[in-house]
């Protein structure tokens, strides 16, 4: 497939690219650091594009999973934030639009083919086995598989406070100290604990990064569209609200999330494991439903390769756009690829368009096939997220 025709066949399915550099996530803690005084590679071009004005004290908070389309469509539940979304500005995430890769995405400024987190698991190219990019398992230690510099340690590098506040957890966990390595770690469970975490290290000039993670977990479990996503998403904008309200004067508030969410039909899963034509050929998948590295059997060639991709094609239909590795790299989909990210990528990458998705039930567990809402793909509700600046 050529460019042209692969652009083509992104816009048919109306899909939505990154558009790094521009309009994206990539931008947000560079501009942020531009607010600050951090000189940074960057960051007075990001200052530029995202319009953060200069100060002292910065709260940054990100929402795990909350798109920009399912915050329109479920804004009465949401008053404040609804009150905000007027001056907001909408941003595309990374391809995968998945945590992992967002994180690095927004905690590095470079996309998933420079930092190697390019999905929720990838083959680990030294083992040949699956690498969990979210629980840290059957993986390198995080220095040694993500190579960019952390812009929280490069801010912290140039004099800035920088404060992290999220549950225990994730303290000096692979994936944080990847994405988000530098400044001081404060642990904080509920809600209403962190935005008081927050508050009171705000006392002093610096940044402060605020993370919350059960929008995505309600989503994944419930789907967007349930009552229990309104109800957390209420929760929400409560304890933001609340938080905007107690700011130390002069400080400016950053909200943003790291991808959206398909409510998915499980009629429209597709399983690997049951499905002969997928499976020949194929040693591993990874990834997950929604955007999936296809591996083929060790030493195939070009025509194993089209072949493949052929009889993926086929079978998936207008469910997904399946494409090569190469035409994916070519067509910027995971930014600039370094050598060492090269072969982390699927032979195959698929897309999910819709509803669908692909499944393997051999290696994932059976509770992740039952999940409601899932993400990943370049669909715009997976892709767009908002950005909302409270000076």
């Amino acid at each position: 497939m050529t460019a042209a025709e692969l652009a083509q066949a992104v816009a048919t399915a109306g899909l939505q690219l990154p558009e790094y550099g521009g309009a994206n996530l990539d931008g947000v803690l560079l501009a942020v650091a531009g607010a600050l005084g951090a000189d940074l590679p960057g960051a007075a071009a990001a200052l530029a594009r995202l319009g953060v004005p200069s100060t002292d004290r910065v709260c940054v908070v990100l929402v795990d999973g909350l798109g920009h389309q399912m915050l329109v469509d479920r804004a009465g539940h949401a008053p404040f934030l609804r009150g905000l979304l007027p001056e907001a500005q909408v941003l595309t995430v990374g391809y995968p639009s998945t945590t992992a890769a967002s994180l690095g995405l927004f905690g590095t400024g470079q996309a998933a083919g420079r930092t190697g987190l390019a999905g929720y698991t990838v083959r680990n190219p030294v083992t040949g086995g699956l690498a969990n990019l979210v629980s840290w398992q059957g993986i390198e230690p995080a220095s040694q598989w993500q190579r960019e510099p952390s812009l929280f340690r490069l801010m912290t590098e140039r004099g800035v406070t920088v404060s992290s506040v999220g549950p225990a957890r994730f303290a000096g966990s692979g994936l944080t100290l990847a994405a988000l390595g530098g400044g001081t770690y404060l642990p904080a469970e509920s809600l209403a604990q962190r935005v008081d975490s927050t508050l009171a290290r705000l006392a002093e000039p610096g940044l402060v990064y605020l993370y919350w993670g059960d929008a995505d977990k309600i989503a994944h479990h419930h789907g967007w569209q349930s009552p229990r996503w309104a109800d957390g998403l209420s929760e929400l904008d409560r304890e933001t609200g609340r938080l905007a309200r107690s700011l130390p004067p002069g400080t400016v508030l950053v909200i943003t999330a790291d991808h959206g969410m398909v409510d998915v039909d499980p009629r429209a899963l597709v399983d690997v494991a049951t499905t002969p034509e997928l499976a020949m050929g194929v040693e591993l998948v990874a990834w997950e439903p929604r955007a999936s590295h296809i591996y083929l059997t060790a030493g195939s060639g070009e025509g194993e390769r089209d072949a493949a991709l052929l009889r993926w094609r086929t079978v998936l239909g207008e469910s997904a756009l399946v494409t090569t590795r190469a035409d994916a790299v070519a067509a910027g989909w995971f930014g600039p690829v370094a050598d060492h990210v090269l072969p982390m990528i699927g032979d195959l990458v698929v897309a999910a368009t819709g509803r669908a998705g692909v499944v393997d039930s051999r290696t994932q567990a059976p509770a992740s096939l039952l999940l409601r809402g899932m993400h990943g793909s370049l669909t715009p509700g997976e892709m767009l997220v908002p950005l909302f600046v409270v000076a």
